[in-house]
């Protein structure tokens, strides 16, 4: 059985705000057979990578994603193309994280196409090739009744009906969309009606993700106990806390508001380009930072993810939720885990961004040191994907 050595790298993992400098990591069998210093490490009949001034991380975690949507200011209207092209789309989509290092994505939300979301039959299609990452997927999005463009909408009492026809379609989580239509502030569901959807879908073995981009929605979601509130654009300290109570994760998406304003100048959409859309986007930018402050002040785990393909943000670009989440004021260490083991958990497999013995080769070399310059993971130098180099 071959071993590979990965020889004189750093080492980062998300535990600590310290940098591990001088170590060697074998890999054997697919699995990470030992991590030592440099001067223990046997190389002994070992292929040995000169990994000097890399730094070793876990493969990142994309906690909100869209695999099978392109991104871009007309993300949108791209839910509408054919069914084969979304496919072709999650096939790109695909290839383009595994290369940014990023070999875990939960798809919360997809187009129906024939009766079914088009991701259940990307992730069918890519489940177990090499080079493409583990994906996890929650059908369509389940939302309130007058949303006339979404596939399932429903009253609170029919939740539970909403959630097990999506969970019998092969979706291993669910998507409830926790805004009411036409801009209403208002929660669209109530706390009762949420929480036995909650306890259905436990009961089935799945996870709720909430979507939620108001006060109202949020208060409702973290009550219920969903395990998720995606994006979280508006927290108060009381959320949080039922947050921390109920074990909800955040899982933040910064870098939609970042992308937003950078359609300021490249496009001539009004609601980007115009000035109200720019103080719109500002304001709502701000509520969301704020809520990012308000979950690490309650002690709320924070996850994260791009939102790419369903937003406007692009495969492969979690690295820069990672240096938003910087901004927002975690620690670049916590900023890690976010991307890496926090998304592992909220994924549900236990090793899923993390770097420790006898558990899968699951993991990324980048240029520089992403505990004092998260801008780091964008210079992925090689991916190993159980212990095969993919990228």
């Amino acid at each position: 059985m071959t071993r590979v050595v990965l020889h004189d790298a750093a080492l980062a993992d998300g535990t600590s705000g310290s940098l591990r400098t001088g170590v060697s990591v074998a890999i054997e069998g697919g699995q990470i057979a030992w991590i030592r210093p440099n001067d223990s490490a046997d190389t002994t009949g070992a292929e040995v990578i000169d990994a000097g001034g890399a730094t070793i991380v876990p493969a990142m975690v994309d906690c909100h994603s869209h695999l099978t949507m392109q991104g871009g200011s007309h993300w949108i209207a791209r839910a509408d193309d054919p069914g084969p092209v979304l496919r072709q789309v999650a096939r790109d989509n695909a290839k383009r994280l595994a290369h940014a290092g990023i070999l875990w994505a939960r798809d919360v939300g997809a187009p129906v196409k024939d009766g079914a979301p088009v991701s259940i039959a990307a992730r069918d299609e890519l489940k177990g090739k090499a080079g493409a990452p583990y994906i996890r997927v929650a059908g369509t999005w389940i939302a309130a009744k007058g949303y006339d463009f979404m596939d399932v909408s429903v009253d609170g009492p029919q939740l539970v009906t909403a959630a097990m026809a999506q969970l019998d379609l092969g979706a291993d989580l669910v998507k409830l969309y926790m805004d009411a239509p036409g801009g209403v502030k208002d929660a669209p569901f109530g706390v009762d009606d949420v929480r036995a959807m909650v306890q259905a879908v436990h009961k089935r073995g799945a996870r709720v993700a909430a979507h939620s981009g108001y006060l109202a929605g949020a208060r409702v979601a973290a009550e219920a106990g969903v395990d998720s509130i995606e994006h979280g654009m508006e927290l108060d300290e009381d959320i949080a806390i039922t947050m921390r109570r109920n074990r909800v994760t955040l899982v933040s998406t910064l870098s939609v508001f970042a992308s937003w304003e950078t359609f300021a100048r490249t496009t001539t959409i009004d609601r980007f380009a115009g000035s109200e859309g720019r103080e719109r986007i500002a304001k709502r930018k701000e509520g969301a930072y704020a809520s990012v402050a308000a979950a690490k002040r309650a002690g709320v785990t924070i996850a994260t993810g791009s939102d790419f393909g369903g937003g406007s943000v692009r495969a492969g670009h979690l690295a820069w939720e990672v240096e938003l989440l910087v901004d927002a004021g975690l620690e670049p260490h916590e900023a890690l885990a976010s991307a890496t083991r926090n998304g592992g958990a909220l994924y549900g497999v236990d090793y899923a961004g993390h770097l420790d013995e006898g558990q899968p080769a699951d993991l990324v070399l980048v240029h520089g040191d992403p505990l004092s310059d998260p801008r780091a993971l964008w210079r992925v130098w090689a991916v190993y994907q159980r212990g095969v180099r993919v990228a």
